[in-house]
């Protein structure tokens, strides 16, 4: 019997509590989906889980286990192999066809072709039962520790003696904050991404505002004259945003 998600691609990326600005426990908020029909094994690695940190959900079988992941958003998956009903394999298959979540196989089965069956359908990591509880909690610390490393964004962009800082929007020379309305702001940022590359106005409307040029368009030379006479010294020979005639615009050199 094959169960088909409802929801797809709900659960494809997590973003991590601490990216956020989620605070508590040091795995406070981190969500995991416990799969074992054995009661008692189940409810020692939901202790030890509780015990360092995280949230859990527990499914005693392989129905179970679909219909809460189809409903909740999970950080990572403790799975068992053998359940009645639906395997953990056939469980595998179906959560990877909508999702990249980290799930660790814990099974009896301890033979070399069953666990290159489930690294085969997207397993992070394989434990044999019987196992210690705290080696299965340090195996799933390390791997939420890798899976979800905080996302660090470039906050300030940099060419020459200016500087654009990404999150206040401002432009300095030298250290000094120059005045810039938002859309050169979001000029100035398409130059800063594609420092010598050349670009077409074509290019530079549709990165910075998302629209298409219809070809007569010339206000974006009117917002580049404008951007010169607030950056170059000299706007007859510019050293930051020079002109490709018969093209373009580039921040950088035009040497090629």
């Amino acid at each position: 019997m094959i169960f088909i998600l409802e929801k797809y691609l709900r659960v494809s990326i997590l973003i991590p509590p601490s990216a956020i600005g989620l605070t508590g426990g040091k795995f406070m908020s981190y969500k995991i989906l416990l799969v074992e029909d054995d009661k008692k094994i189940s409810e020692i690695i939901d202790k030890y889980l509780k015990k360092n940190d995280f949230e859990t959900n527990v499914a005693f079988n392989g129905i179970d286990a679909l219909e809460k992941f189809s409903n909740n958003d999970y950080h990572l998956i403790i799975l068992d192999i053998m359940m009645p009903g639906i395997s953990g394999f056939e469980v595998l298959s179906e959560i990877r066809t909508i999702s990249d979540v980290p799930v660790v196989i814990v099974t009896a089965k301890k033979d070399e072709i069953d666990r290159l069956t489930g690294f085969n359908k997207g397993a992070d990591d394989y434990i044999v039962k019987p196992f210690s509880p705290k080696e299965l909690v340090k195996r799933v610390e390390a791997i939420i520790k890798r899976a979800y490393k905080p996302i660090k964004q470039k906050k300030l962009l940099i060419y020459d003696d200016l500087k654009l800082d990404l999150v206040s929007q401002k432009l300095y020379k030298g250290g000094e904050n120059i005045e810039i309305s938002s859309k050169e702001f979001k000029i100035l940022r398409t130059f800063f991404e594609n420092v010598d590359i050349p670009l077409s106005r074509e290019k530079i409307i549709k990165n910075s505002f998302g629209i298409e040029y219809d070809g007569f368009d010339r206000n974006i030379d009117s917002y580049i004259k404008n951007i010169r006479k607030k950056i170059e010294t000299n706007t007859r020979s510019p050293k930051y945003i020079k002109t490709k005639y018969g093209f373009g615009y580039i921040m950088g050199s035009d040497e090629n």
